[in-house]
C-alpha cells in the first residue's frame, strides 16, 4: 500500500469505497507540528470536488487506472463510440460519462480513456482543439472602449465568445477546459 507522499496529480484514490481524481496536491511542512498533504480531489462519478487534507505518510489505496489512446469514431444516440487504436476493439460509452468533452469532438479525433476494472472512468481531450465556426454574425465596429466579443457557433454545435472580427468558415482554436477562444487558426 501506498502512502500520502506517493499523491501526484492525475492519480485516482480509492476512498471510502469511492473514486477520486487528485486535482491539486500540496505537502505543507509547518514551523510546528507534523507535516500533512493538502489536496483537491473530484469524485469521479458524481464530479464533487472536495479539499481533503491527511497527515503525511499516511497509508492510501491507490486506484489502478488504464490510460488508453482511443479514436473517437461516432455518435450512436445518446452513447459514443470509441476504438482503441492499439488493437481496434470499439468501446461504446455513455453520454453522460462523455459529459461536456462532447462540445469539443470531432470524429478520428484521439482522447484518453481512463478504465477501471473495465469500466470507463472518464475522458481526457487534448489541452485545446481546432474547430471551424459554422455560423456567426456580421460584426459591427463601433464605438466602443474595449474590444468587443459575439456568440460564434462551432462544428460540433458548441456556442463559444469570439472576436468581432471572426467570419463564419474560420478555423478557431478551442480551451478544451472552458471553451474559451484561444485564437486563429491558418
Amino acid at each position: 500500500m501506498a502512502t500520502t507522499n506517493d499523491i501526484k496529480n492525475g492519480s485516482v484514490l480509492n476512498l471510502e469505497g469511492n473514486l477520486w481524481n487528485v486535482i491539486e496536491f500540496q505537502h505543507v511542512k509547518p514551523g510546528k507540528g507534523g507535516a500533512f498533504v493538502r489536496t483537491k480531489l473530484r469524485n469521479i462519478r458524481t464530479s464533487k470536488v472536495v479539499d481533503k487534507t491527511f497527515n503525511a505518510g499516511t497509508k492510501v489505496d491507490f486506484a489502478t487506472v488504464d490510460r488508453r489512446d482511443y479514436q473517437y469514431l461516432y455518435q450512436d444516440g445518446a452513447d459514443f463510440v470509441f476504438m482503441d487504436t492499439s488493437d481496434y476493439d470499439q468501446l461504446t460509452v455513455p453520454g453522460e460519462t462523455v459529459g461536456d468533452a462532447a462540445n469539443f469532438m470531432l470524429e478520428s479525433m484521439t482522447v484518453q480513456i481512463a478504465l477501471h476494472d473495465g469500466e470507463v472512468l472518464y475522458i481526457e481531450l487534448p489541452p485545446s482543439v481546432v474547430l471551424e465556426i459554422t455560423y456567426t454574425e456580421p460584426g459591427l465596429q463601433g464605438d466602443r472602449s474595449s474590444a468587443g466579443t459575439k456568440p460564434a457557433t462551432v462544428e460540433t454545435g458548441y456556442e463559444i465568445q469570439v472576436p468581432l472580427f471572426l467570419e463564419t468558415g474560420t478555423r478557431v482554436k478551442v480551451d478544451t477546459r472552458n471553451g474559451d477562444y484561444l485564437g486563429r487558426v491558418n
